[in-house]
């Protein structure tokens, strides 16, 4: 009897939370500085490039820049509600290589 009630109410719950995860997903780029002259030669270094070729700043979803930054996603995700949604990576990893090679190819 007690199956009867749940198998709704996760139903009503998943739909009751489809708005948020829309609203998360639309817009969820972070801005990450690759200034530290050790990441962005990493970086470099994994993309068989020059530094100099490697870009400042660019622009990752949430999931990444937590990673690379060190910074919990919701913290991210919170700044990027208030437009502010950057952070300082402290590392680097095949996802941000991959987003720094798209970004060097788009210049």
């Amino acid at each position: 009897m007690i199956r009867n009630y749940i198998a709704p109410a996760l139903v009503g719950l998943a739909l009751s939370s489809a708005p948020l995860a829309a609203q998360v997903n639309a817009n969820n780029l972070v801005s990450v500085n690759l200034s530290n002259n050790d990441i962005a030669n990493d970086i470099a270094r994994d993309l068989d490039v020059n530094v100099s070729q490697i870009p400042v700043t660019v622009q990752v979803p949430v999931g990444i820049a937590a990673t690379v930054c060190d910074v919990q996603a919701n913290v991210l995700a919170q700044g990027k509600k208030d437009g502010d949604a950057a952070c300082d990576a402290t590392s680097s990893s095949q996802a941000l290589n991959q987003a720094v090679q798209k970004q060097m190819v788009a210049q």
